[in-house]
């Protein structure tokens, strides 16, 4: 197909949702040239060129799905013609592969779509690929390596390619920021959105546990676990977060979703949100490193010069004191979700995480050539979710993140939002001796409680993208997503990563 130089350019200048859907509608392009420009450059950016490594599978039905847009004659939907990736524990019943990363699942594959990817395909998104992880969505081993997996290899920091994606949403990150997409899913647990946000200069949104549907989705906790937009912009992330949120009743963590579904996220993006809001600033998680302080300051001057009522600083209690019940209670729910999900599958062993563990043993050259399995075996190790332990290990964990921490502090002063920078600069990658994060703390506290957490770009530091995160309670999504859009539009913080652009 012929593409006029007018829309290679306009393809090259990293278009959001409603430039590119504005373009469809014109007939300035089409589904089929979108997607071919980006198979394009993920083939030169991603497979070759600096090799980022993001891609795990390009989906090789992307051609026809993107015919079949174009011939729809209704062109409707949300997200219409918007190329998506995601992440590789996502089910799709299609010909990609659903792998958590993990050789052990190629020959096995999930039996339908998850619920979240129906969505997509009923708001006329085109799934473009899978994208590479921390393997198991970072719970294989304590000494593992962000953004590696068995399948996948290392994804590559796109601002400099020696540095870390972070994970465990690593390649859904690095697709949007070196766009090879426009749009990504990503899932976390504990910091597995927010984190590669912030190292890829985007915006990350993890929405409550139960705004989003599990249902299709390898888990590691029913407790933590939820996916979450990842794109350029706050008005793209709410856009995707309004097509995937929704009542589904095979992930009863939805359930007061179906007599109050969610609202369309897009009428929240007000650029004077911030004016009268009382944002609490959370020192404790600052101070990790000097220039990110900086940054954190001019991020600071902003919401005030936007009208917010800055409370600094505010104290987030029992931060501190979540890790080790956490730890627990994720080992224990990892089995028994693992197990289900495994179960389900069609085609060849693994069916358990027993099995898995056998399967890695027996494969260790391509499977654990850096880092072995050590938080597998562990969870091996517990009991049934009825054990006393657990219950009591989750249960304190929730408590004190949620009741007695966020909502206590946000009660306090009579705030609408905490903020605090999300983690520091990117990490050069080590694959012998695993991560080695600056700051971060800031992910457990809504990560434990199944609140939202939306981080930002805020600035660069030596050339490497810091990101600001707001917080705050259940179900605060419109109220986070104005505040972040307004500090968008006054800050203007993202930078581009420096890549080829042609």
């Amino acid at each position: 197909m012929h593409i006029a130089p007018v829309l290679v350019a306009f393809l090259f200048v990293e278009p959001d949702v409603a430039q590119l859907q504005a373009a469809l509608s014109a007939h300035r392009t089409t589904v089929t040239a979108v997607a071919e420009h980006y198979m394009q450059r993920i083939n030169s950016l991603d497979a070759h060129g600096p090799a980022l490594h993001s891609i795990i599978q390009i989906n090789p039905e992307a051609a026809a799905l993107a015919a079949r847009l174009d011939a729809d004659p209704a062109r409707t939907g949300i997200l219409f013609g918007i190329p998506v990736v995601l992440k590789d524990n996502i089910e799709t019943a299609d010909r990609m592969l659903t792998t958590a990363g993990s050789l052990a699942l190629a020959d096995s594959r999930p039996r339908q779509d998850a619920f979240i990817v129906r969505r997509l395909r009923e708001s006329g998104a085109l799934i473009l690929a899978k994208t590479n992880l921390s393997e198991w969505a970072n719970f294989r081993s304590r000494r593992s390596s962000s953004g590696w997996s068995g399948r996948g290899g290392l994804t590559r920091n796109p601002y400099d390619p020696a540095r870390n994606a972070c994970g465990s949403s690593s390649g859904s990150a690095v697709a949007v920021a070196a766009d090879l997409a426009v749009l990504a899913i990503g899932t976390e647990t504990d910091g597995s959105i927010v984190c590669p946000a912030s190292f890829s200069g985007l915006v990350g949104i993890k929405p409550t546990v139960g705004l989003v549907s599990r249902a299709g989705i390898i888990p590691i906790s029913d407790q933590q676990d939820t996916a979450g937009p990842m794109a350029r912009s706050v008005a793209d992330a709410a856009a995707l977060l309004t097509a995937i949120a929704g009542f589904d009743p095979d992930d009863p963590a939805t359930a007061p979703l179906k007599s109050a579904p969610p609202p369309d996220y897009r009428q929240f993006l007000d650029a004077g949100a911030l004016k009268g809001k009382r944002i609490g600033v959370l020192r404790q998680f600052a101070g990790f490193d000097d220039e990110v302080d900086v940054v954190f300051e001019q991020a600071l001057a902003v919401l005030k010069a936007q009208g917010a009522i800055i409370v600094d600083p505010v104290p987030l209690p029992n931060a501190d004191k979540l890790s080790d019940d956490e730890h627990l209670a994720l080992l224990y729910e990892f089995k028994d979700g693992l197990n289900r999900n495994l179960a389900a599958r069609l085609g060849n062993p693994p069916h358990s995480l027993a099995e898995l563990i056998e399967w890695n043993t027996a494969h260790v050259a391509q499977e654990m050539p850096w880092f072995g399995q050590d938080i597998l075996i562990a969870a091996q190790a517990t009991g049934p979710l009825t054990d006393p332990a657990y219950i009591q290990a989750r249960e304190r964990a929730r408590r004190r993140a949620g009741s007695e921490g966020i909502d206590a502090a946000l009660a306090h002063d009579h705030l609408d939002a905490l903020v605090g920078p999300t983690v520091g600069p990117a990490f050069v990658t080590d694959l012998i001796d695993g991560d080695h994060v600056v700051g971060g703390d800031i992910t457990s506290p809504p990560a434990v409680a199944g609140y939202p957490h939306i981080t930002v770009p805020m600035g660069l530091v030596h050339g490497l993208p810091v990101g600001l995160s707001f917080v705050g309670t259940a179900f605060s999504e419109p109220g986070l997503i104005g505040i972040a859009y307004s500090y968008e539009q006054a800050s203007h913080a993202r930078r581009a990563p420096p890549l080829p652009q042609r």
